[in-house]
């Protein structure tokens, strides 16, 4: 793939480090539910399989990507993106969610880090009405992190607008704490990360959506505690791009922002396939692009490869 901008020509290697899977067998991977005390969700009316993901990286130059587990889909039953995994394992590479508060889930993703090349752990908590921090930061889950830092594998976050109060100071104690190992906030953890899924439950309340303006895009009350804490990295998706678009802002004017503010080494991108169903594919790679036009060739190769490759150990960073 080449990139053209206005100084500088370049080919590229990508990394899609934020891509979901969605089986097109119902019977061999079911919805499950994250509780008993959850509905079972509803079949998607879509699905993207691993040789259909396989297919677009090859059109679009993806030389590898991070399969992060589609929750809402299937709770903490990861056996679909390990499955896949094992049948593409130079090119997918699992990011899994599992129960942060289970006693057994150290010793679990141990193993399925040693026998099912599985490259990080990602926590989440599904309901973002409830304010706690145990998912995050009670003694089950600091097992979880302690793990996690022992296997050098990359800890990956969504946190809610709602949340960021919060947890942001919360998790730069935990990053503070567990200073080598690398985390990975999802969407970037500011208000151009707003989710979909959030939008619809402030507009289903009557709350008004307002995005900050630049130059600062919220960052200076959020993630600019991080500045810091090198350790923290922000992943940008097609979640930003969307809120991006519809507030008229510029991609380009917001990562040039975030590289100015924690340096080129600590943003990667993600497209969402499979969850963000927008644009298609060829669409979030030209976006992902085109969001580098105000960062230098050394810069831009580090978002869209260099850094994910690093971070997750692979030796074509």
């Amino acid at each position: 793939m080449t990139v053209w901008g206005k100084e500088k020509t370049m080919t590229l290697r990508l990394f899609d480090t934020h891509a979901h899977l969605i089986a097109d067998d119902w019977d061999a991977y079911p919805a499950q539910a994250f509780t008993a005390d959850l509905p079972v969700p509803d079949r998607p009316d879509y699905t993207m399989t691993a040789d259909h993901l396989i297919t677009l990286m090859d059109r679009h130059s993806v030389r590898r990507a991070c399969l992060v587990q589609r929750g809402h889909v299937y709770g903490y039953d990861n056996s679909y993106i390990i499955n896949s995994a094992h049948r593409y394992p130079e090119r997918l590479h699992p990011v899994v969610i599992l129960d942060t508060q289970d006693p057994d889930t150290p010793t679990r993703y141990h193993r399925m880090v040693r026998d099912d090349h599985v490259a990080g752990f990602r926590m989440a908590n599904s309901r973002p009405w409830l304010l706690d921090t145990a998912w995050l930061s009670s003694p089950a889950a600091m097992d979880v992190w302690r793990i996690c830092a022992d296997l050098g594998t990359p800890v990956t976050l969504i946190f809610f607008m709602n949340q960021l109060p919060y947890l942001l100071p919360l998790l730069k104690m935990l990053a503070q704490e567990f200073a080598d190992l690398p985390i990975i906030l999802d969407h970037g953890a500011m208000p151009f990360g707003m989710t979909q899924y959030e939008v619809a439950l402030a507009e289903e309340a009557g709350r008004a959506v307002t995005m900050p303006a630049p130059p600062d895009f919220g960052i200076d009350t959020t993630i600019a505690i991080f500045e810091d804490v090198p350790n923290v990295h922000f992943k940008i998706t097609e979640i930003n791009m969307e809120r991006l678009i519809k507030a008229d802002r510029l991609p380009q004017h917001l990562l040039r922002r975030m590289v100015d503010s924690f340096g080129p080494d600590r943003l990667i991108w993600g497209s969402d396939i499979g969850q963000s169903m927008l644009w298609d594919y060829a669409e979030k790679v030209s976006m992902a692009q085109q969001a580098t036009q105000w960062l230098t060739e050394a810069e831009t190769a580090r978002f869209l490869h260099d850094n994910a490759a690093r971070l997750y150990g692979f030796g074509d960073a």
